[in-house]
């Protein structure tokens, strides 16, 4: 972890005038730093292996600011629990491994042109989309796991 700079998350806090605390900020390297979607939980154990003095309500209620003011993106993947990513990435789509609960992120060209091309065909512009695909992995015989939730 890199304390000498701002994290990503930091500077887009301080660049919308927020007070950064201490523990705001380690939550915020702990966030800019993530390669998954973590939920609340899940920062809250890596903020406090850094910072063993951050309780969840702390987390809880900074990401919830950081949610607020734009600079993180809520996520529900119908496992019960919001996610977060940082706000503003570039586009990206997102599949979602239902035997894991791993997340996937893609960008596919054709599913963006379709996408445009619907929304044109029922006499709407695009401004915005999320798409969400669930899934299992596929056997070698191409069919799925064969666990009980398939």
């Amino acid at each position: 972890m890199n304390e000498d700079r701002p994290s990503e998350i930091e500077s887009k806090c301080l660049a919308a005038g927020m007070r950064m605390t201490d523990q705001r900020r380690v939550i915020a390297r702990v966030l800019s730093e993530s390669t998954d979607h973590p939920d609340v939980e899940e920062v809250y154990r890596r903020a406090t292996a850094i910072d063993p003095r951050i309780s969840i309500a702390t987390v809880y209620r900074t990401v919830r600011l950081f949610e607020e003011a734009g600079i993180l993106e809520r996520l529900d993947f119908r496992d019960g629990r919001a996610r977060y990513e940082p706000a503003g990435e570039e586009h990206h789509d997102h599949l979602i491994d239902i035997v894991t609960g791993e997340v996937h992120e893609f960008r596919n060209e054709r599913i963006e042109r379709l996408q445009e091309e619907v929304a044109r065909e029922m006499g709407f512009e695009l401004v915005d989309h999320r798409l969400e695909l669930y899934g299992r992995p596929l056997t070698k015989k191409g069919r799925g796991t064969g666990r009980p939730d398939s």
